[in-house]
């Protein structure tokens, strides 16, 4: 499963394209943006970076990706053959995980280049900030599932669970801006908003150099999140195979 959607993410190269360049772009814009306030670009493009990594280049991959599988597969009649695979709901979930894994990775390092092409970098643990980037993927793609299973049948139904829901947690969870300026109601909102709990994860880790001995309360968080979402996605799938066999 993993397999077959990067080679189909190989093929359309359009989409490789754009997964590549919204990152680049992103994190070219905000770095500039803040280069000034921040002391320097080098400390501008490091403090921006894991924002940038998990708000906006792994939130509409790792997201927006499992959902367009879930639709493509509505789309090409393929859900049909799954009706008759031997593929569980778990195992299914877990090669849409894997290759946006993957994908998340890719990216990861095409923002630390960039990061580092202007003197900027990673100050923490790379299995760590790899911890991270698994867990926000997990939690990401099972979202992404259940969107894709239940609130999307075609492909222009895509974007609009995307935004509705997305973009709102977004702004939540401190991509854009500090969480810090949010009111004591909002905050206590956000600690229920999983991208939240990621930046604030990936930009100790990144920043910071933050040992796990210090983001133990964080990454219990986002685990246990990790594997409602994984849940969510086994079930989801299930559910819409039932649907479609009934109908």
């Amino acid at each position: 499963m993993a397999g077959r959607i990067l080679r189909e993410l190989l093929r359309t190269r359009r989409t490789l394209l754009f997964w590549v360049l919204f990152p680049t772009l992103m994190l070219i814009l905000f770095g500039s943006v803040y280069a000034a306030k921040m002391g320097g670009v080098d400390q501008s493009f490091t403090r921006t970076s894991p924002g940038i990594l998990i708000g906006a280049a792994m939130f509409f991959s790792c997201l927006a990706g499992p959902l367009t599988c879930i639709v493509g597969e509505r789309e090409r009649h393929t859900i049909r053959r799954l009706l008759i695979s031997p593929l569980s709901g778990t195992a299914y979930f877990l090669g849409v995980l894997w290759a946006h894994v993957i994908i998340a990775f890719g990216q990861a390092a095409i923002i630390y280049g960039i990061t580092l092409s202007v003197g900027g970098g990673f100050h923490g643990s790379l299995w760590l900030g790899a911890m991270v980037i698994v867990l926000s993927v997990a939690v990401y793609a099972g979202i992404g599932v259940l969107f894709g299973a239940f609130f999307a049948k075609r492909t222009e139904d895509a974007t609009g669970p995307v935004a509705a829901v997305g973009v709102p947690l977004l702004v939540l969870g401190g991509t854009f801006f500090p969480t810090d300026i949010l009111t004591p109601f909002l905050l206590r909102l956000a600690q229920f908003d999983p991208i939240f709990h990621m930046n604030n994860a990936m930009r100790a880790v990144w920043i910071d150099g933050s040992r796990l001995s210090e983001l133990s309360d964080t990454i219990l968080v986002l685990a246990l999140m990790a594997l409602i979402s994984i849940a969510l996605g086994a079930v989801s799938y299930r559910s819409m195979l039932r649907k479609e066999q009934l109908g």
